[in-house]
């Protein structure tokens, strides 16, 4: 049989044509489902992916604001901004933290401290792609080497930024504060999107207080980037507003006459320009570097700070509390008058102590003798104990603690001073809440002199002492004078919320001002040596607080008590008596005598201020750090 008879050619033809059928038709449908596919991702999903794809290739910066500087009265800067650069890593886009880590360490000085900060702050709450800082300062060597391996470390940056540095850090640490990197719990309570991009917030002093106004405003960037997150290009930019710049009632002339007259001694000094409540000086010593503390003190430095015996970290013009001692006659002599419990001519006999009753506690005069008849006027000049123990029986606690109170005792009086205490001030209430026991007439013996439980400020003091030479009229302590921009200044510095302290007799005012010209300008006065031969007239009044209690027939020897035991010595005053034009409140640390230690300072400060600076042209001073550099 022919091999044609077997084949069908039909049969063959047909499935063929079934097969092309199918596989016409799949293609069909994959190429529709293709084009299908395409417009859904060119047409209806273009927005959606041109974002994606824009996000990948440009991204959004934040760029931080410039922050506002800082002038003392005479437009001496003394908070500015410099450029440092620093070592940045990206966590999100660094493949392998510990690697990179251990060969930056091979190019640049990083050391165990640098690396164990660097930990911690990955470890905190932080912002998506926010760069982590791992060194500070770079050196020029440092940049170069580091730029040369840059291509082998995705996710590390060298950045350069804006930071905080004090020309004249030791003068100004207490009075300016500092600024630090923004920690976990402030990060928390900052507005998130103003301080995008931003690492730094003040922490302390006016840096802290005036935050918002320093801060300024955050800007923008879009900035096109590659593959590995590396800027290639700004495509737009929004600028930052810088933050606005601040002028201080502050002296920094003053305020380096003040540190010269504490060198070497613990101590604080706080000097107010009486009209206007502006601080002049604001002086703690010993004081610190505060620009350690900017971008990081090390554990070392800190430690040495921290646990030093002088304790420079802690602001003794707004913090320390001491008993303000004879000090605070002045004051009392206001109330005593005011209330009716002496008069300007009453006299007492002063043997040299005082008691109760007849068979009471014998309480001493600083004069072993006693000043035999003393009245007002002599009771301040020579600063005579007996006669303010017997005014404070006769006022009592409750008058006493009425009149102090009005002359900001007990309270923060200041402004714009952050981290001031407010010292205290007692009662009978405190007392029975605190100790759970009754006020007794000795309590108020005590408190006649400043002893007791009584405690105060430098800044209260100098603030107190302020409204006597203002004859009652307030004007509450504060550090700005002036905001060198949009702001106006009265938004922080309001009319005064303290009532004037008014008199039945205003010319006790100029009667208690005369009793503390008779301290320094007086024959029997107890600063007259610091008084003498003064072109102006001053007023004041010394006080010595004592540091531990003496037995009722002990004698003090200042000599054979340890340095840190022995008194503190306290100045307070004003000049001159008619204009006054400063205010002041001094205190030595375990000083001794206020007469012998703390009025010669304020006779320093007073003579500087008037017969030198004030209305001088202003000199250039060397800040602190240019000083040692040339040294």
């Amino acid at each position: 049989m022919p091999w044609g008879e077997f084949k069908d050619t039909a049969a063959e033809r047909r499935l063929f044509q079934r097969r092309a059928t199918v596989m016409l038709t799949l293609v069909l449908v994959c190429l529709g489902g293709l084009l299908a596919r395409m417009y859904q991702l060119q047409v209806l999903e273009h927005d959606i992916y041109t974002t994606l794809s824009d996000k990948n290739r440009v991204q959004v910066q934040s760029v931080a604001p410039p922050r506002g500087l800082i002038y003392d009265r005479n437009g001496i800067l003394l908070a500015e901004n410099r450029p440092v650069f620093s070592v940045t890593l990206v966590p999100e886009r660094v493949a392998s933290m510990d690697d990179t880590l251990a060969e930056l360490g091979g190019i640049l000085d990083v050391s165990e401290e640098d690396i164990e900060r660097f930990q911690r702050r990955l470890r905190e709450p932080r912002r998506p792609f926010q760069e982590i800082p791992l060194r500070y300062d770079l050196t020029d060597g440092e940049m170069a080497r580091l730029a040369v391996h840059r291509h082998e470390l995705p996710g590390v940056e060298v950045k350069a930024e804006l930071v905080r540095y004090y020309p004249h850090s030791e003068l100004t640490a207490h009075a300016l504060g500092f600024v630090g990197r923004i920690n976990r719990d402030e990060l928390q309570r900052i507005d998130p999107v103003n301080y995008a991009g931003t690492n730094y917030i003040g922490k302390s002093g006016i840096e802290r207080f005036y935050e918002e106004i320093l801060h300024g405003q955050v800007g923008y960037q879009h900035v096109e980037t590659n593959a590995r997150g590396r800027t290639l290009r700004v495509l737009e930019r929004e600028n930052p507003v810088p933050g606005e710049d601040l002028k201080l009632h502050l002296d920094l002339r003053l305020q380096q006459r003040a540190h010269e007259l504490l060198d070497g001694r613990r101590g604080a000094i706080v000097a107010i320009e009486p009209a206007t409540g502006g601080i002049l000086a604001l002086a703690s010593v010993p004081g610190f570097d505060a620009n350690q503390f900017v971008t990081g003190i090390s554990v070392k430095d800190y430690r040495a700070l921290s646990e030093s015996r002088d304790k420079p970290l802690f602001n003794r013009a707004l913090r320390g509390q001491y008993p303000p001692g004879s000090t605070l006659k002045p004051m009392l002599a206001i109330a005593a008058l005011d209330s009716g419990a002496t008069t300007r001519d009453y006299t007492i006999w002063d043997p040299g102590y005082f008691r109760l009753n007849d068979a009471g506690r014998r309480y001493r005069d600083w004069k072993r003798g006693g000043h035999g008849w003393v009245d007002l006027m002599d009771a301040m000049a020579e600063s005579c104990d007996i006669y303010y123990y017997e005014i404070a029986v006769k006022m009592g606690v409750d008058t006493m603690h009425n009149y102090l109170s009005r002359f900001g005792f007990g309270e923060d009086a200041a402004l714009d001073v952050s981290g001031a205490l407010s010292g205290l001030l007692p009662s009978r209430e405190w007392k029975r809440a605190m100790r759970d026991e009754p006020w007794y007439p000795g309590d108020s013996v005590n408190l006649g002199i400043g002893q007791g439980f009584m405690l105060a400020t430098p800044l209260q003091l100098a603030t107190a002492t302020s409204l006597i030479a203002n004859r009652g009229v307030w004007s509450e302590p504060r550090l700005l004078m002036d905001i060198e921009g949009d702001t106006p200044v009265e938004t922080y510095l309001p009319d005064s919320t303290h009532e004037p302290l008014k008199l039945k007799d205003p010319s006790d005012w100029d009667f208690v001002v005369k009793t503390m010209a008779e301290v320094m300008h007086g024959r029997k006065g107890t600063a007259r040596q610091s008084g003498a031969d003064a072109p102006y007239r001053m007023a004041g009044k010394t006080g010595t607080a004592q540091v531990f209690s003496l037995a009722e027939d002990e004698e003090y020897d200042a000599e054979e008590i340890r340095e840190r035991l022995r008194d503190h010595a306290l100045f307070v005053g004003f000049a001159p008596l008619d204009n006054p034009q400063i205010a002041v409140a001094v205190i030595v640390e375990n000083g001794g005598g206020g007469s012998s230690t703390a009025a010669p300072v304020a006779r320093e400060l007073f003579d500087a201020w008037l017969l030198e600076l004030n209305g001088q042209e202003q000199q250039p001073l060397v800040s602190t750090t240019q000083a040692a550099e040339t040294q």
